[in-house]
């Protein structure tokens, strides 16, 4: 059987799955995280209830609690792929598991693959429960177009990917990692407009944020939310974020 295989894929997706499973902190950041976070400011701000922003009439029309919903699953997103994610890899890398599979035809994008695809599909599965907790118990309203929201949410999820695959792929210690990704991490919220809801910045910072992946994710979100239109601009810098930093992470990928 090829290395380069769909089944030794599978296979390696399966075994990260698994591992990943044996990491109860992983598990509530990847999955529970969200849900929890967005029940407790629903409950908990007591601007939840008000209109997000008053100056938009299409942002008028939804409650603080929905409009910051976009900014919670941007939120979820940049703490696996930027935190969880590259510190698993230079894990693997420094306590020797990298050296001993590159000794293998297991070409470097297969792990890399493995684990995007094992940290997506359970930020998937994060989504769907915080949007059901938000529903239920915080009155979060559901998506004018619910199309866009999921094609903003899994493009905010592989271009944060390809960032921290681009760390995953360089950082030589679990601490370098949890550095670099930390920095990316916190500049990362800022521009998604977690200290800040981004209709109240600036025109120049809404403008920069914009071709970041956190920040077009989160404003794509918004749109596709509030029925603003597609986001053409904001889908496309994140799919060319993902196309751009995927491969480069493969090509510059070190076992050692």
């Amino acid at each position: 059987m090829s290395a380069t295989s769909p089944r030794v894929l599978a296979r390696v997706t399966a075994v990260e799955g698994r591992l990943a499973l044996r990491e109860p902190s992983n598990v509530f950041f990847a999955v529970l995280f969200p849900a929890v976070l967005l029940a407790v400011l629903g409950l908990a701000m007591p601007w939840g209830s008000t209109p997000y922003s008053e100056d938009d009439p299409l942002l008028a029309q939804i409650n603080g609690i929905t409009g910051y919903t976009p900014v919670v699953l941007t939120l979820a997103v940049g703490t696996v792929a930027l935190s969880v994610y590259p510190i698993t890899i230079a894990t693997y890398r420094g306590t020797g598991v990298l050296r001993r599979l590159s000794t293998t035809p297991l070409p470097p994008s297969r792990l890399l693959v493995a684990q995007v695809l094992v940290n997506v599909a359970a930020l998937l599965v994060a989504a769907v429960l915080a949007l059901a907790v938000g529903m239920l118990v915080v009155d979060v309203s559901a998506p004018e177009r619910p199309g866009v929201v999921l094609a903003a949410f899994l493009l905010a999820a592989t271009s944060t990917f390809g960032v921290g695959s681009l760390i995953a792929a360089r950082a030589p210690t679990a601490g370098a990692a949890t550095g670099i990704g930390m920095t990316a991490y916190f500049v990362s919220l800022f521009f998604a407009g977690v200290w800040l809801p981004l209709p109240i910045m600036p025109e120049a910072v809404q403008q920069v944020a914009a071709w970041t992946p956190l920040g077009a994710g989160s404003q794509a979100m918004l749109d596709g939310w509030v029925g603003a239109g597609v986001p053409t601009r904001e889908l496309l810098v994140m799919a060319g974020w993902t196309v751009l930093l995927v491969p480069l992470s493969a090509r510059l990928f070190r076992w050692r």
